[in-house]
């Protein structure tokens, strides 16, 4: 049961800081605490946990123009943040983890100014079928997070520019491109400022777990900050291994787009690379482990997914899907 209400206010804006300090909010929660951490990038994009970072971002151009490129612990997808984005964390205990009570703060703080906001899709806040906001989660023994973007005035160029969203993603949303299908929410309500949006955050986190107060610094241990600041700027952690593979093939899928990439030698999976902006971030990884060393042919790598997934339970329609996918390529 939530006893404390607790808020932080990130205070700068580089993006592997504040992703190091979530990670150790993370493990540092008391019992019955939610936190709800507020904060901001500059000209950055990060990608989920399981993407592929030169598909779904042109990594070269972000960089060259003094962009940073971040890869967060949570699935979703692909996200542009500057200082015309505010981002929000609510961390919490797993018996204390409620995505709908976290969800409603969010959609009553921006419907306190006077703006329609409804939830729509898998993980998405929209106005008049525009997407403002995007959530992603994730969950583990210690603690769990729910984060996600406010659009307020978000520079559309930019967006367009670094993120390369897939046809097929857009073509679901049945839009044209990335700027079409997001909005900010200054289009409804022109002089909202990053401020004014933290305290309409802040007092409807207040009215759904109680009166707020600012999480104390000195819980900080800024050494274990500063090595985390370390591995979310390291090349290994942004970057990820790149694979010389032969074949590559992925389709979208109502759970989130997977990209398959297999290097084969002598007619065996000698590496392979699982991408997908899914929200569920614990199979790409393993399941690309799990195929190396099969034989390469549908029959084969059909039989290592469903040993890996299951028949049956919660997981048995990714099975199927990825057979599927692999049986109409091979």
């Amino acid at each position: 049961m939530i006893r404390t209400a607790s808020w932080y206010t990130a205070p700068g804006y580089d993006p592997y800081e504040n992703l190091a300090r979530e990670e150790y909010f993370l493990s540092h929660l008391q019992p019955g605490e939610c936190l709800l951490y507020l904060w901001q990038n500059q000209n950055t994009v990060v990608i989920g946990k399981n993407q592929n970072c030169w598909k779904e971002c042109h990594v070269t151009k972000l960089e060259q123009e003094d962009g940073h490129l971040a890869r967060r612990l949570s699935g979703g997808g692909a996200v542009y943040h500057d200082l015309g984005n505010l981002n929000f964390t609510f961390l919490c205990r797993p018996e204390d983890y409620n995505v709908d009570r976290q969800t409603s703060v969010v959609l009553k703080a921006v419907q306190s100014l006077g703006i329609a906001a409804e939830k729509t899709g898998r993980n998405d806040l929209t106005v008049n079928g525009r997407k403002f906001s995007g959530n992603a989660y994730y969950e583990s023994r210690q603690g769990c997070y729910q984060h996600g973007t406010l659009l307020l005035a978000a520079d559309g160029e930019k967006m367009s520019a670094y993120l390369n969203v897939s046809r097929e993603k857009l073509a679901a949303k049945s839009v044209a491109s990335v700027r079409a299908r997001v909005c900010n929410l200054t289009e409804y309500l022109p002089d909202l400022t990053p401020q004014q949006m933290c305290q309409a955050l802040l007092q409807a986190f207040g009215c759904s777990y109680g009166t707020p107060t600012p999480f104390d610094p000195g819980r900080l241990d800024q050494n274990a900050v500063e090595k985390l600041v370390q591995k979310y700027k390291s090349p290994a952690w942004k970057y990820g291994s790149r694979l010389d593979f032969g074949y590559e093939f992925g389709r979208r899928f109502s759970w989130g787009e997977v990209q398959l990439q297999f290097a084969v030698k002598g007619g065996q999976v000698d590496g392979c690379r699982v991408y997908t902006d899914s929200l569920d971030t614990t199979f790409a990884q393993p399941l690309g482990e799990a195929l190396v060393g099969k034989a390469f042919c549908a029959p084969s790598l059909c039989a290592a997914i469903a040993a890996f997934f299951g028949s049956s339970g919660p997981r048995a329609k990714l099975a199927q899907d990825l057979a599927n996918l692999i049986e109409d390529q091979l």
